[in-house]
């Protein structure tokens, strides 16, 4: 969910209910070095912890990454061990750990010894189905301090194709005594539901499920603890809230990188709505460089007046 999950994200799904929201993923070496834009990604986006996400393949810079992000703020600490992009598994981050477990172990040992905050981590399960290590890893994880583990139900070789199999994230459930979180095509209320009950976990994490409604994540936290959801917004509502993500955007990165980092926002926003999509006015919308021209759009484009047409 790198550079998708950033602050201005962040703070919506906060806004909508969220109980917890997670850094995007923060490279270790490029924050000990001073990476602008580690950096960025590393500061606090609202009042709910501050969970800062680390990757990386050498114990000394995640060590001193938490470090860093332990004197930033973080509240917890959160090891990536479930990328699946090639640009990272290269380097032997991410889901790569998991091919090398006494690898991955030196870096859960580094940061836990680093700092006194919680130390979680995010894994997949296995690289592939031939090697489906996610409850071995995950109990040698706790072992060395880890307090929380999130699984997702593919092993890294599927990338995202097929379906999640979280009754496979079971064995990690039955394998530790922490909790152990649930991830993987938690679309809904209904995918939670199911994903909680033949996994056996404590909790769902959501990524893209969230994409283009980040009010969908409180509204499913909402129903499990038995209250009613609200509604997802709609008509001025939703054209409001979406020029709200837009100029955020266009805050969090300057408006040249902004416009362009933005376009994917605008685009899952349109699917989320569902019905017909005038695909000239979307190529226009999502081409557009001039922040007045897209904020123009908004009423046209998520308003009353699309809805009619759709």
């Amino acid at each position: 969910m790198a550079g998708i999950t950033d602050a201005p994200m962040r703070r919506l799904a906060e806004r909508f209910g969220a109980g917890w929201v997670v850094s995007e993923m923060i490279a270790s070496n490029a924050l000990a070095t001073g990476h602008d834009d580690m950096v960025r990604k590393l500061r606090k986006s609202g009042s709910l912890p501050h969970v800062v996400q680390l990757a990386g393949c050498e114990a000394e810079w995640m060590r001193r990454g938490a470090q860093i992000a332990r004197e930033a703020g973080a509240d917890i600490i959160d090891i990536n061990m479930g990328c699946p992009a090639k640009r990272v598994t290269n380097g032997y981050s991410g889901s790569a750990l998991m091919r090398v477990p006494d690898e991955a172990l030196k870096l859960i040992d580094a940061v836990v010894a680093a700092t006194s905050l919680p130390v979680t981590l995010k894994m997949r399960l296995g690289w592939g189905d031939d090697s489906l290590n996610a409850a071995e890893l995950a109990r040698r994880a706790v072992d060395a301090g880890g307090r929380m583990i999130t699984v997702h139900g593919r092993p890294r070789q599927p990338f995202y194709k097929g379906e999640a199999r979280w009754n496979l994230v079971r064995p990690v459930v039955e394998a530790v005594p922490v909790p152990v979180v649930v991830n993987g095509d938690v679309i809904d209320l209904a995918a939670a539901r199911e994903a909680l009950q033949v996994s056996g976990a404590a909790a769902v994490m959501i990524g893209r499920g969230a994409q283009g409604q980040p009010w969908v994540v409180g509204q499913i936290g909402a129903a499990l603890q038995g209250s009613a959801p609200s509604a997802p917004p709609a008509g001025d509502v939703l054209v409001a809230l979406v020029a709200e993500h837009y100029e955020a955007m266009l805050d969090e990165y300057g408006v040249q990188v902004g416009v362009r980092a933005a376009r994917k926002h605008l685009d899952w926003y349109l699917q989320a709505q569902g019905g017909a999509i005038d695909p000239v006015q979307r190529k226009r919308l999502l081409n557009a460089d001039e922040p007045a021209t897209v904020l123009a759009m908004l009423p046209a484009m998520y308003g009353d007046e699309q809805r009619a047409a759709a």
